[in-house]
């Protein structure tokens, strides 16, 4: 911003110049600009910046108005004034010179710093970017709206996709109920309530989320990510040849050559060759050159500092990514002894739990790092566990902070 700062007194300083160099200049030789001339010449200018500024779009109309007004009064009172009576030469024109000079500047800084933006001149992160605490900021003045404006259905989803991309499950499922007592037809709607609520219950479908999911299903039995979670659903509680049906009826619904089907063909090759049944392999398209392997996700989990007292070498390290918007199955796992932290990790598609069902399918994804004691995979009261913001599924240098108790 410094920069910005010194350029711009630069430029002024040259357009100054320019400009007041008739005022400046010494008399002589009959061909002296009059202070009437060099003064319209001023204020034809300052009208040109305003209307360039106008159309910019940098100040408003009643802004614009205002500032034209003003310069026109003080434009017609020089104009009188120097009509009236003639000035002294030489030193009245420099002090003109030296007043405009001041003024112009001043009076530009000071509207700017008035209508403009001078938080838009401080760097950012990266084009575009916007600081963990903007979009909080955001989300938070989004809360207050909808507290203003409770029966705003569309606002209530807004809210609840907003706090579920950020983490903060419990408060999406509190966003996402009050939307469905206003739209209980709404499938998509339902099928978002039911993947936030799994997320609360420990990353687990079973109970009311699935009902929500059978809901939605009645209501739209082409929904994807409904169907996307019943099937994920029914295969957690082993009944993969159920698994495998709502999988496939999810096929015809995306492009048959994309990313999605061949993901949904796996998921379903899975669930069939573990419920018995032969596998068709005949659906997918003509096979295509192999992709270079996918990096999945890499960074360093460590224990906060005032946990450590809590941590015993012995217990169970799990590591693992799931889907930022998707089913709560994780994508990838890693387990290690809590002894190895801070751990360096890596969660990749071959550490998958199910074919399909990895890092590269979800273009986000969240870390999250839990101590078990009990050494088994569902989090229990006493855990420690921490968990990163959504990232890219490419993304390095991740730092997952085990921060807090499991209750």
């Amino acid at each position: 911003m410094i920069l910005f700062w010194v350029l711009g007194a630069a430029l002024a300083a040259l357009v100054l110049a320019l400009l007041l160099r008739p005022l400046l200049a010494r008399r002589g030789a009959g061909r002296q600009v009059s202070r009437k001339a060099a003064n319209l010449a001023v204020y034809r200018d300052q009208l040109r910046e305003l209307e360039a500024e106008l159309a910019a779009g940098k100040i408003a109309p009643a802004d614009h108005q205002r500032a034209k007004d003003e310069l026109q009064a003080r434009m017609l009172e020089d104009v009188d004034a120097t009509s009236a009576g003639a000035a002294a030469p030489g030193r009245a024109g420099r002090g003109a010179a030296i007043a405009v000079g001041l003024a112009v500047p001043l009076c530009a800084a000071a509207l700017y710093l008035l209508v403009g933006s001078p938080d838009a001149l401080a760097p950012r992160e990266g084009p575009g970017a916007m600081s963990e605490v903007q979009v909080e900021a955001m989300v938070e003045r989004l809360a207050a709206k909808m507290r203003e404006n409770p029966d705003d259905v569309e606002g209530w989803k807004m809210l609840g996709r907003s706090y579920a991309v950020l983490g903060r499950f419990a408060e999406a499922v509190d966003a996402y109920a009050k939307a469905a007592q206003r739209a209980p037809r709404d499938a998509q709607l339902l099928a978002d309530f039911a993947d936030a609520l799994a997320m609360v219950h420990g990353q687990s479908l079973q109970g009311e989320p699935e009902k929500l999911v059978m809901r939605a299903l009645e209501i739209d039995p082409q929904n994807l990510k409904a169907l996307a979670l019943a099937g994920t659903a029914a295969f957690h509680r082993n009944d993969f040849k159920v698994a495998a049906e709502y999988w496939q009826r999810m096929l015809p619904l995306v492009a048959p050559d994309s990313e999605d089907a061949r993901t949904i063909r796996e998921n379903v090759e899975e669930a069939r060759s573990r419920a018995g049944a032969p596998v068709a392999r005949a659906e997918a398209p003509a096979a295509k050159p192999s992709a270079k392997a996918h990096p999945g996700v890499r960074g360093t989990v460590r224990l906060s500092q005032n946990l450590r007292d809590r941590l015993s070498p012995g217990d169970t390290l799990f590591v693992y990514a799931r889907a930022a918007e998707g089913p709560p199955m994780p994508l990838a796992i890693l387990k290690r002894k809590a002894g190895e932290l801070p751990l360096e990790f890596a969660l990749d598609d071959s550490m998958a739990m199910a074919p399909g069902m990895n890092v590269s399918a979800y273009p986000r994804v969240v870390i999250t790092a839990r101590v078990s004691r009990s050494g088994t995979a569902k989090p229990e009261a006493g855990d420690l566990q921490g968990a990163s913001k959504p990232v890219a599924n490419d993304a390095k240098g991740i730092v997952v902070e085990i921060n807090e108790v499991v209750r």
